[in-house]
């Protein structure tokens, strides 16, 4: 009796929405310290830092997507730049079972979710063996940056839209 309830059960599960993190990679690393070594023998006031950050999707295959993390980080005194350093981090991720709609914010923001982490830790471990304290990041929400991309992309529509439809003059 047991065996026919999970013969049952089988096929069923093929069809069950699923995510795999295949792997994780550095497509690219770079760290600069320009002003290496007097950067790190002179203190001053604090650096201020600028951090960005964007997520990019490639499609490999049907049920195979590159998730990618841009990670960049300066710190500068003055003028001076203490360092800089960029960071490309992705999660391979097979995807099945998962409806048209929940596909991009699934991409977009749980995945990134994810490998964030590992990124983060990278982005700490280069600059403190670059001579600096580990730069740790805050958390990110990636639904914020996922909705600000729309936002962003629904006006560039809008404003596509409304030149084309504004009278030519001759």
């Amino acid at each position: 009796m047991a065996d026919e309830t999970q013969g049952a059960a089988a096929p069923e599960s093929g069809n069950q929405p699923s995510m795999n993190l295949m792997g994780q990679y550095i497509r690219d690393l770079s760290f600069e310290n320009p002003g290496a070594p007097n950067s790190l023998l002179t203190a001053g006031t604090n650096p201020n830092f600028n951090v960005s950050i964007s997520v990019g999707v490639k499609k490999q295959s049907d049920e195979v997507f590159a998730v990618e993390l841009t990670l960049n980080a300066k710190a500068q005194r003055e003028e001076n730049v203490l360092f800089n350093v960029e960071l490309v981090y992705g999660g391979i991720f097979r995807i099945r079972n998962i409806p048209e709609a929940q596909l991009s914010p699934l991409l977009m923001v749980e995945c990134p979710r994810l490998i964030f982490p590992f990124a983060r830790q990278v982005l700490a471990s280069v600059t403190q063996q670059g001579g600096f304290p580990p730069l740790m990041m805050e958390p990110v929400d990636f639904s914020v940056i996922y909705r600000q991309n729309l936002a962003k992309l629904a006006a560039q529509n809008n404003a596509a839209a409304a030149t084309e439809e504004a009278p030519k003059l001759n």
